[in-house]
């Protein structure tokens, strides 16, 4: 260059580097990784020589375990078959069926009321096996024992007084369950298993 900015003489004006910060940051980083994986490693050391990692295995899935299970229901307050008043009606066209179901529910132990033919409300228009009625406090506790005899009945309540039930023996009626099935269904009724969340842990 020539002129006022000529240069002259054998030194150069020297250009100072940059300064590489890329390293002084990847210096820190390490430093600080270093850091973490010694403390990490000390505090495994720690727990292998106080065992509490298996401490803290094996109480945990018990624990789990205890908390998924749920306790027993208690079980209902239903009354016994000889507790229970049952009124037989029969309101199909085969005769004679009201006496043989009640005189059968007799042997197993319930009282039985009045027995005939249904009343014109309901004769000839019981479609299912039966059906069972009675008052609205009887719909948790009379009823479902009444219902262990007779599959898949209808259960209805009025607003009769008293505690009575009536079984109206409905067209699709054969026979009452057999007592075996029927003491199944009341022991299942009046003494429920107790229910436990789902767990895929085995405990």
């Amino acid at each position: 260059m020539g002129g006022k900015y000529r240069i002259t003489g054998d030194k150069y004006p020297r250009m100072r580097r940059p300064r590489r910060r890329g390293r002084l940051v990847f210096g820190v980083v390490a430093s600080v990784a270093a850091l973490s994986l010694v403390g990490w490693g000390t505090l495994q050391l720690i727990d292998v020589f106080t065992g509490g990692g298996d401490k803290a295995s094996a109480a945990g899935p018990k624990a789990d375990c205890a908390s998924k299970v749920s306790p027993s229901p208690s079980a209902p307050a239903l009354p016994k078959p000889s507790q229970i008043t049952v009124n037989v009606f029969n309101a199909t066209k085969r005769g004679g069926l009201a006496k043989k179901t009640a005189d059968e529910l007799k042997k197993r132990g319930f009282r039985i009321g009045d027995v005939g033919n249904a009343t014109a409300t309901y004769d000839k228009k019981v479609k299912g096996t039966g059906l069972l009625l009675g008052p609205a406090s009887a719909l948790k506790t009379s009823l479902p024992v009444l219902g262990t005899q007779v599959a898949a009945a209808e259960t209805r309540t009025d607003t009769r007084k008293g505690a009575e039930v009536d079984l109206i023996i409905g067209s699709a009626f054969k026979n009452l369950n057999s007592k075996a099935a029927a003491d199944k269904a009341l022991t299942a009724l009046t003494h429920p298993q107790p229910a436990a969340t789902s767990s895929k842990r085995s405990c």
